[in-house]
């Protein structure tokens, strides 16, 4: 039995990961399909996922963009283009992608955390606060929002703002070292160290070896 190009790319549907060399074989096998189905926006979607696997940011911006001349208001496309974009630091073009799916969602996750981290990259922090804002109050169960959020804070030495969020983030992952780790630093800027020692103690109770707390525990002194 003659297998299709299109029974091929089921196949390659079914594999959670590949490595370099099948990523390319599966550019093969979809370029043969596309070439049969050029309107197919599913088979120039995954052709542009292999894109981005094997790093051809090019390529990938070029497939997504056809997906869009299919469908102008395709959220994976603008998505994954805005990232590819991000990758090449063509940001204010990445933010205008990021901008075209808030327009459509403005309560898009993923698109105003993109958006945010690619005006943080123009140098816009203002714009990037405002769009943290946005994804804390779409968000308020997120523990990544306020972590976002606390990151960029701290980067605009609002360190009172950023305390705050750091709190909130550990509070719906109490389980997340990083968390309590950024937030040991802000409190060391800050010359907070009884408050810094007490959240490294905590650190360790939790289970983190000492010996990897050493120089945070040596500035509390």
């Amino acid at each position: 039995m003659t297998i299709t190009v299109l029974s091929a790319v089921v196949s390659l549907q079914t594999l959670d990961a590949q490595t370099p060399d099948q990523w390319r074989d599966s550019l093969s096998v979809l370029s043969k399909a596309i070439s049969q189905h050029p309107k197919s926006v599913d088979l120039r979607l995954r052709k542009a996922a292999a894109n981005i696997e094997l790093s051809q940011w090019d390529y990938a911006i070029e497939e997504y963009g056809r997906v869009l001349d299919l469908e102008p208001r395709n959220l994976t496309a603008l998505y994954f283009r805005a990232y590819a974009y991000g990758q090449m630091r063509r940001y204010t073009l990445a933010k205008s992608d990021y901008e075209a799916i808030l327009r459509q969602v403005p309560t898009n996750f993923n698109a105003l955390l993109g958006l945010a981290m690619t005006n943080r990259k123009l140098d816009k922090p203002v714009e990037a606060l405002d769009a943290l804002n946005q994804l804390v109050q779409f968000s308020p169960d997120s523990a990544y929002a306020y972590a976002a959020r606390a990151g960029l804070e701290t980067e605009m030495n609002q360190y009172d703002a950023a305390i705050f969020d750091w709190d909130e983030a550990i509070r719906r992952d109490s389980a997340n070292i990083e968390f309590r780790a950024s937030k040991v630093d802000v409190l060391l800027t800050m010359n907070k160290k009884n408050e810094a020692r007490t959240l490294l103690n905590e650190m360790i109770r939790m289970g983190v070896p000492r010996a990897a707390l050493k120089e945070w525990l040596e500035r509390c002194k």
